[in-house]
């Protein structure tokens, strides 16, 4: 064990046997740093830790403190919907709401990004800098796709870092992450052609799936632990599936975490019926937890999966530069982005590659990751405080996302609507599914850390979500 999940577990056991009661507050970090002997960033680890295990809260200008006896709602049950081929029709709905969330006096609930304010802008401008002063002017047409050979490299490296160990061949880069879960689709499938995806699912697969004039079979999910493999594999035997769409890590909306033993699971299953999954990890380096969860690509033997992330959600949103790990597909993939966008801007990929290599990406991504715990907190207590009686919402081990259910009698568009007109924007549960099942839910964006504003726009909605109740 590391030095700080030690003394997180020593606290943890003072909180067991009473010695720390709830309510107490907890030694302050210099006073734990000098009395353990340890450095403040050893105990502030700890203390991240411990508060994503839900035994201390961080009170602003106060401490950390033992968590009073829980009051937390309860968790969505798992969905269930009826495994039954569907036309995708959501690029509108999802076009008008999302539209304000562009807005910036809007309390950004709705959006689907990050605060710009979380990523290090200065230090990449720097790098991007560095890397432009000194651009080959031949690698404008040698990093044509599939990409960069150095970024690919500091990529494949982190592969083999989170015990992944992956080919460079099979990287393609692309522009963004949603260009790369395209590609995948439009790799393996061919439009009338039927794809399994999640139920919630991430609006944008649904709109690719539009795009492409795809069908779609939504499969239970649960929202702590991933995609229902007994129902997948009875999709499977039923529907002639051509791809999977699936989020193992931190899913959008749920933030569900899948077990390692189901990813592996879910490999094995589709392997078997050699259908392809298009693995979308945009999340995966958002966890709270002491270790980076693996991707479902890690148990892939056969090439089927094709793993999808980027930088826009951990460290420059504004660079649009994402890729694969196609695997088999990896030639395929390749081809098609040069005959779609020949290519992932140079000057962003040789400043990435810059920064990857000197700039800190680690420490940022562990700033990150402890910003956007603290703000889950406050999210999850104003949700408890505020929201109607019955709610229940997702409690995320990482990524930026809840997902509230409300009681039936509220509908989420009319509480969209009633949000704007204070400006604040909410993504409704209609946007999540083929046949907006989840008109009585939510989702929530705790990546903008700004308290104050945070906590008037949660009881605002509180208020708005029991009088239509």
């Amino acid at each position: 064990m590391k030095r700080y999940e030690i003394l997180a577990q020593e606290v943890a056991q003072s909180i067991a046997a009473g010695q720390l009661r709830p309510g107490d507050r907890v030694p302050s970090v210099r006073e734990t740093s000098r009395n353990r002997g340890v450095s403040p960033s050893t105990v502030f680890e700890a203390f991240y830790l411990l508060e994503a295990q839900g035994l201390i809260e961080a009170r602003p200008r106060s401490g950390y403190f033992v968590r009073q006896g829980t009051s937390k709602p309860a968790e969505p049950a798992a969905s269930s919907p009826a495994a039954e081929v569907r036309e995708v029709e959501v690029s509108e709905l999802v076009f008008q709401v999302l539209g304000y969330s562009r807005n910036r006096a809007m309390v950004p609930l709705g959006s689907a990004f990050p605060s710009p304010d979380l990523f290090p802008l200065p230090k990449l401008a720097l790098a991007l800098g560095k890397a432009v002063r000194r651009l080959d002017p031949w690698k404008t047409v040698e990093d044509l796709s599939p990409g960069s050979a150095e970024l690919r490299r500091q990529i494949a490296l982190r592969y083999l870092g989170a015990g992944c160990p992956i080919d460079t061949d099979e990287l393609v880069i692309t522009n963004g992450a949603m260009e790369a879960l395209n590609l995948c689709l439009e790799s393996v499938t061919r439009p009338g052609d039927l794809v399994a995806v999640e139920s919630p699912t991430f609006y944008g697969a649904l709109q690719a799936l539009e795009r492409h004039s795809l069908k779609a079979v939504e499969v239970a999910t649960h929202p702590r632990t991933g995609v229902d493999i007994a129902a997948l594999a009875a999709v499977l035997e039923r529907h002639p599936v051509k791809a999977c769409w699936l989020m193992p890590n931190f899913q959008n909306p749920l933030g569900s975490l899948m077990p390692d033993a189901a990813k592996q699971q879910l490999v094995a299953l589709l392997a078997h019926h050699q259908v392809p999954l298009i693995e979308d990890d945009v999340y995966g380096e958002l966890y709270f937890g002491t270790h980076k969860p693996k991707p479902a690509k890690s148990w892939d033997y056969t090439g089927l999966v094709m793993h999808c992330s980027s930088f826009s959600k951990t460290l420059a949103p504004g660079f649009r530069v994402g890729w694969v790990a196609a695997g088999r597909f990896a030639t395929t993939v390749g081809r098609r982005k040069l005959m779609s966008s020949l290519a992932a801007p140079v000057p962003s990929q040789e400043g990435l590659s810059e920064y990857l290599q000197h700039g800190g990406y680690d420490r940022h991504l562990r700033q990150l990751r402890q910003a956007l715990l603290r703000h889950r907190q406050i999210v999850l207590r104003g949700v408890a405080k505020w929201f109607p009686s019955g709610t229940r919402v997702t409690q995320p081990e990482g990524g930026y996302f809840v997902w509230i259910e409300l009681p039936q009698s509220v509908d989420a568009l009319e509480l969209h609507r009633l949000a704007l007109s204070q400006e604040i924007s909410l993504a409704p549960g209609h946007l999540f599914s083929t046949d907006r099942r989840y008109r009585n839910h939510v989702r929530i964006n705790f990546g903008h850390p700004d308290d104050v504003r945070t906590e008037t726009a949660l009881k605002t909605i509180g208020q708005m979500a029991k009088a239509l109740g």
